[in-house]
């Protein structure tokens, strides 16, 4: 359990496990490949949109090229929330920043990716220029696997539980309850 100022039974804070698991992380060799990955992404991301990108928005009609204009927004968008957090775990790997500020909410990855069962490209005749999907398409994964990260890192616990707490009493104690008076 926690106490209002965060404290567990354990005798820990959340905020300092989630600590020790963004320094742990930070220092590993995981995470150099991933913020190298991460960071070629956007530089190859803002180079097709300023380059080839305009080029084949300019050959879609009307719809297509809003349909395009639309999709390098949330491309953009969602490369700079990655790039952001990677920078951030950085900074603590780097010894900028703090682990117990790297693990304040304003730095978690915020947003969500898209469900890939929705439509990326509604714009009719005109087909998503390869690249740009190519691009999105990774750029989606990349935040993906971010986001799974950001959850483990920052989580109370195995488990969503806090330090110190069985990871399964929640779920133990639905079960009780579910059987209350059957007995």
């Amino acid at each position: 359990m926690t106490d209002e100022t965060g404290h567990t039974a354990a005798g820990g804070t959340m905020v300092e496990a989630a600590a020790v698991r963004v320094a742990d992380f930070a220092a590993s060799e995981h995470f150099s490949r991933l913020f190298r990955e991460g960071m070629d992404l956007v530089e190859e991301t803002a180079g097709y949109l300023d380059g080839a990108g305009r080029e084949d928005a300019k050959r879609l009609g009307r719809a297509g090229a809003l349909a395009y204009a639309a999709e390098s927004m949330t491309l953009t968008t969602q490369l700079m929330q990655a790039a952001s957090w990677l920078l951030t775990q950085r900074a603590v790997s780097e010894g900028e920043m703090t682990p117990f500020e790297a693990a304040s909410e304003k730095y978690r990855l915020g947003g969500t990716s898209r469900d890939k069962s929705e439509a990326m490209w509604p714009a009719g005749d005109d087909p998503c220029p390869p690249r740009l999907a190519d691009l999105v398409t990774r750029s989606r994964s990349l935040h993906e696997r971010l986001k799974r990260l950001d959850d483990n890192l920052f989580r109370e616990g195995p488990g969503g539980a806090a330090p110190g707490e069985n990871p399964l009493a929640g779920q133990w104690s639905a079960l009780e309850s579910a059987f209350a008076g059957r007995g």
